[in-house]
């Protein structure tokens, strides 16, 4: 089954940034036991972080991140890839397990509602808890003009 990359990227994006114990959970509670071989076991490496000042400006190097990566194959052959911030191989490979479901057109539409979308759902409450809690603690700044000096 072809998907196109948008799609792909989703769900990507959620296995990426989900919690390691709450996509555990989740495939422990669908019961997601696929049988694989792994292609490149799980490995940790380093990424180089590029930014651009103000979101605009010219790329610059910001610093290193910890990368975890797997790749495996399901016994039909489709391939599957992890990729996670950090050290955690297992969370790595377990990534890349899903990628592969995902994949493949019976696991597809059910995967996406109940395992994608719940691990979107978690994420979006911990930014929003975070963006609660700097908002509680914002200051805003303001200056008074003294005098006629401008």
């Amino acid at each position: 089954m072809h998907f196109d990359t948008s799609t792909r990227q989703r769900w990507m994006r959620a296995l990426a940034h989900s919690q390691p114990a709450a996509l555990l959970a989740r495939m422990n509670a669908l019961s997601l036991t696929p049988d694989y071989e792994t292609i490149r076991a799980p490995e940790i490496g380093l990424v180089q972080l590029r930014a651009r000042m103000g979101g605009t400006g010219e790329r610059f190097f910001a610093g290193d991140a910890t990368l975890t990566r797997a790749v495996i194959r399901l016994s039909s052959g489709t391939l599957g890839y992890g990729y996670v911030l950090g050290r955690d191989k297992a969370h790595a490979e377990r990534c890349a397990a899903i990628d592969a479901l995902l994949q493949e057109q019976p696991h597809f539409q059910t995967l996406m509602e109940t395992l994608i979308a719940p691990l979107e759902a978690d994420r979006a409450a911990r930014i929003a808890a975070r963006q609660a809690e700097v908002n509680a603690s914002r200051v805003d700044f303001f200056t008074l003009v003294r005098g006629d000096n401008a």
